[in-house]
């Protein structure tokens, strides 16, 4: 801590962080209180584990059954606390149970979680939910606003848009899964059988929402490699008439891959068209105990090609490709069409962060950096993240400045960008 300039460790806890990336249900879900296994496995303390702290307790050993115990809604904190304790010291150092250890202490006023806390970590947690308490909590975290990826909708039309800016989510529109047809359906009570009808729904969702997105948003990086190869429009025209048709004629992996290179490249240029940059899942998956390696070591090599073949769109590559960063500040430095998100980074492994900031400045363009998005669900665990990128930051650029690198004079102006100034300046549709 002695290497630390605190004229720059004080001017980045006094910055407003952009944050670029997040995932938050509306307000109104989280104080309904309705139980969904998949957005809101409970609504209580264990609710700030459900990302990404239960990965880390499932690695540590914590066996199934007992995970979803102490995520169910229907256990008493006695009950949930001796299910993590074996477990929670094992995981207190990581980047997950860090950004939590600071959210205990930051929003709830306790150091840690020990049997003497608990409960007052589980009251506080209830104590919070009221009216308002997201831009309560952001403004704590001296957060200015949030974009958004839903976990509701394809397009969030959000009660809050001086706070939550919204992605346009492509993910169903591409995949061809058939959740993401059965999401479809749901939200416009369409079932498209030609690829015809299918473009109409891309069009109409882009007409509504593409002047008010900030981006599109697209994580197709957990099912495939990020290698789009053109495909005209009438082989995807009979692949999609096949694909349609509940199994009976299915198509092969290679077809299907076809298929979402179509669908994905014509969301590309329909963002294009309305001035959307494209975010792009890369690097870590989140979970346990099925990451394809392989998959995520190429996906920098992957993306060349479309990068070059969209010159004119502007895409974000997030999560800085962990635990292969070095490829994408290549990436950045090489193409001009190319951002890269630090999102979800500092919590995976905040050293690695540290270095890459360090390394990508001395590399790159400081345009060309987005430095904070925290990638929940609950607004209570973006504090901690916050808490965690500030230091990272803060640590960065101090020691930047202590071996020589940049003058100290420059330190003020490369904080504003790469915490607000860039994001600021690159997005559309941003809250006024």
């Amino acid at each position: 801590m002695r290497s630390l300039d605190k004229h720059i460790t004080d001017l980045v806890e006094q910055t407003g962080f952009v944050d670029t990336h997040e995932h938050l249900i509306e307000e109104s879900t989280r104080l309904s209180g309705k139980i969904d296994v998949r957005l809101m496995p409970c609504n209580d303390w264990a609710y700030l584990f459900a990302i990404y702290a239960k990965d880390d307790l499932a690695v540590a050993g914590m066996p199934q059954a007992d995970l979803r115990k102490f995520l169910s809604p229907e256990v008493s904190t006695d009950c949930k606390y001796e299910l993590v304790k074996p477990y929670w010291n094992r995981i207190k150092d990581t980047g997950y149970a860090q950004a939590l250890r600071y959210t205990f202490r930051g929003l709830y006023g306790v150091a840690d979680l020990t049997e003497e806390t608990v409960h007052q970590i589980a009251e506080k947690y209830i104590e919070t939910l009221q009216p308002g308490f997201y831009a309560a909590i952001l403004r704590r975290a001296k957060i200015d606003y949030c974009q958004v990826n839903s976990a509701e909708r394809i397009f969030m039309e959000t009660a809050q848009p001086n706070i939550l800016a919204q992605d346009l989510d492509v993910i169903d529109f591409c995949r061809c899964a058939k959740l993401d047809f059965a999401r479809v359906n749901a939200e416009t009570g369409k079932e498209p059988t030609t690829l015809e009808a299918w473009l109409e729904i891309v069009d109409q969702y882009f007409d509504a929402f593409g002047p008010k997105a900030v981006a599109i948003k697209c994580l197709i990086a957990y099912s495939r490699r990020l290698m789009f190869s053109p495909v005209d429009e009438a082989r995807a025209s009979r692949l999609f008439a096949r694909h349609s048709t509940n199994g009976v004629n299915p198509l092969s992996s290679g077809e299907l891959t076809a298929l979402q290179d179509f669908l994905f490249r014509y969301c590309v240029r329909k963002a294009t068209a309305y001035g959307l940059p494209v975010k792009l899942h890369t690097g870590y998956l989140a979970g346990s105990g099925s990451m394809q390696l392989a998959r995520v070591r190429d996906n920098a090599a992957d993306l060349c090609d479309l990068l070059q073949d969209f010159p004119d769109t502007q895409f974000v590559l997030m999560h800085i490709g962990y635990p292969f960063e070095k490829e994408f500040i290549a990436l950045a430095k090489q193409y001009a069409n190319v951002r890269i998100d630090m999102c979800w980074a500092w919590i995976i492994s905040p050293i690695a962060s540290v270095r890459f900031l360090k390394e990508f400045l001395l590399a790159v363009p400081a345009n060309k950096l987005f430095t904070f998005g925290g990638d929940h669900y609950a607004v209570e665990a973006i504090y901690g993240h916050a808490c965690i990128a500030r230091r990272g930051i803060g640590q960065a650029i101090s020691e930047l400045v202590s071996e020589g690198w940049i003058e100290r004079q420059e330190a003020p102006e490369i904080i504003e960008a790469i915490m607000r100034g860039n994001a600021l300046r690159f997005f559309p549709n941003g809250p006024a």
